[in-house]
């Protein structure tokens, strides 16, 4: 098949640190390519890819200061995709609703997989509008507010089997990576940390905004406390040893979370989770098995003196079982296969 993959140019293809939907999108890209796909990946120019590579901006925006506008870069995007649709068979977007009203006045196969929330009342009207836009979920949980628009299927996100190495015997610690932000409650891993006796290492992207008034006045005050390391942002080499040498991963997220990639980043390690059931967690942990769930705080407090009950082996297997790239790019395969025969379900 003619692939085309549409990225968010905020970061590049794979991210240099945060972004996961670049990520997604990077190994869905290189799996089809090595699958024998012509694949061509419009993004930033500072992308990496086997598929044919069509820059839309010099580099990625959040890296670019001399960026005031990303909007306008991506409307670029958006018009030579738009030029160039007779060359695909299939076009997958992955970046939100931008597209819409250009994919419905030009003649092409397409699809989008939303990778955000979509509980935010300003986007019932919008998909009102636009509800014959075949779209993808990643999880079961993030179509419940928009439940009437024209999903396709739900494809779980995937990670290369040989991305993070199994780490049998982990350290004594409990790992927070992702965002600081009030919703992903890194407040609340701090204290589950503290009260259980355990030490912290928090790994995480502070963004400019009311992300960083956060961490200035509720996260950095809580970092003099015995036992808890702030580390910042890491890369992807970095995370392998980072969750792999915990004793479990921390997730006590506030939001309906569409699917949490942290979460088998954890399992490809090896690493149990504990967590709150918000959103798509139970979808993609199962309790007792790879993760103890718990309500509140206290819940989570006493499932850390439980982790051990949690096999290593049992998180790793479920990984490679549910979770690979492969099987990713296979549910998408599928997805395209049926658009283009023009079976999608309307």
């Amino acid at each position: 098949m003619r692939i085309a993959q549409v990225a968010p140019l905020f970061e590049s293809v794979p991210p240099k640190f945060y972004g996961g939907t670049e990520r997604i999108v990077s190994y869905l890209t290189e799996d089809l390519v090595r699958k024998g796909h012509e694949v061509t990946l419009y993004a930033s120019g500072d992308s990496e890819t086997r598929a044919r590579l069509r820059p839309s901006s010099a580099r990625s925006l959040r890296l670019d200061r001399g960026c005031k506008d990303p909007l306008s870069h991506h409307i670029v995007m958006l018009e030579r995709v738009a030029q160039e649709a007779a060359e695909f068979d299939v076009i997958h977007y992955h970046i939100d609703y931008l597209h819409f009203p250009t994919t419905r006045r030009t003649p092409q196969h397409h699809l989008t997989t939303l990778h955000g929330r979509l509980d935010l009342p300003d986007l019932v009207p919008l998909y009102q509008e636009y509800r014959d836009m075949p779209v993808i979920s990643i999880s079961e949980a993030q179509r419940l507010p928009l439940k009437w628009v024209n999903w396709q299927a739900t494809v779980y996100h995937g990670l290369p089997r040989d991305l993070y190495p199994f780490h049998e015997t982990p350290g004594d610690y409990l790992a927070f990576l992702g965002r600081i932000s009030p919703e992903k409650g890194c407040d609340r891993a701090i204290e589950i940390a503290r009260r259980a006796g355990m030490p912290l290492k928090i790994a995480a992207k502070i963004a400019e905004g009311p992300d960083q008034v956060y961490f200035e006045q509720v996260i950095r005050p809580l970092l003099r406390e015995p036992g808890i390391e702030f580390i910042g942002e890491i890369n992807e080499r970095e995370k392998g040893s980072f969750l792999g040498g915990a004793r479990a991963l921390v997730f006590p997220i506030d939001w309906p979370e569409p699917f949490g990639l942290v979460m088998i980043e954890a399992m490809a390690c090896g690493t149990p989770v504990l967590a709150f059931p918000r959103g798509s967690v139970p979808e993609i942990l199962e309790a007792g098995v790879t993760a103890h769930f718990g309500e509140t705080v206290d819940d989570l407090v006493e499932a850390a003196g439980r982790i051990d009950e949690l096999d290593r082996h049992v998180c790793r297997e479920t990984f490679e079982r549910r979770f690979s790239d492969v099987r990713m790019s296979g549910d998408y395969e599928s997805v395209y296969r049926r658009i283009i025969e023009g079976s999608g379900r309307g």
